[in-house]
């Protein structure tokens, strides 16, 4: 790969990690109830997915990965549920101060979990890396290196966005008033149910 190349690909990255998703959704909620390490723990979960997914476009196996698709249809559904489960838990408690709950139902593992199921549900992001990557490289050219390379652009910038994300939640959080505070978490706590209901009618 070209530099040119690993600079329009990073940046091309970035700007994607950091639209809103579910996947922010998810990193903001992690590192609201559990501090930033949940944050960064649901990040990993996001990122294994997303390398996943990049090496299965890189080696041609989107055909597999659908022929698979039973199998993330459960991933999916799981998901799903995952979500409208934070999303009441987050909505419900909107009134009590954000940490309180922590010791009760935060986990890293469950973090980690939460964005690596959260990420899987989503297969077409495979037909996604494999219409996005030949933009930027020869993929009848590839060598260990450039996968090498992608991997790591992969981790740097969905990480580094997502890591950002979780380090800004609870500042944020920390300043608002607590009226707009019990908003916001309302706000999200519905966004969440809405992001994992989608999931469940896509199924």
């Amino acid at each position: 790969m070209s530099l040119a190349s690993v600079v329009a690909l990073s940046l091309a990255m970035l700007a994607l990690a950091a639209l809103p998703s579910s996947s922010v959704l998810l990193v903001t909620v992690c590192s609201l109830r559990g501090g930033f390490r949940h944050g960064a723990a649901a990040t990993l979960g996001i990122v294994l997915a997303d390398c996943l997914f990049v090496l299965m476009a890189v080696l041609g196996m989107a055909a597999l990965a659908q022929q698979l698709g039973a199998v993330f249809a459960v991933i999916k559904v799981a998901a799903g549920l995952y979500l409208i489960f934070l999303g009441w838990q987050l909505w419900r408690g909107r009134h009590r101060p954000i940490n309180s709950r922590v010791g009760l139902s935060a986990s890293l593992p469950g973090s980690v979990l939460a964005g690596l199921l959260l990420t899987l549900a989503d297969i077409k992001a495979i037909v996604f890396y494999a219409s996005l990557l030949p933009l930027f490289m020869d993929m009848q050219t590839l060598v260990a290196a450039d996968i090498g390379l992608v991997l790591l652009i992969t981790v740097l910038s969905v990480g580094g966005v997502k890591l950002a994300y979780a380090a800004l939640a609870p500042r944020l959080h920390s300043r608002l008033s607590p009226s707009l505070s019990s908003t916001g978490r309302a706000a999200v706590g519905v966004g969440l149910m809405a992001a994992g209901g989608g999931l469940l009618v896509k199924t």
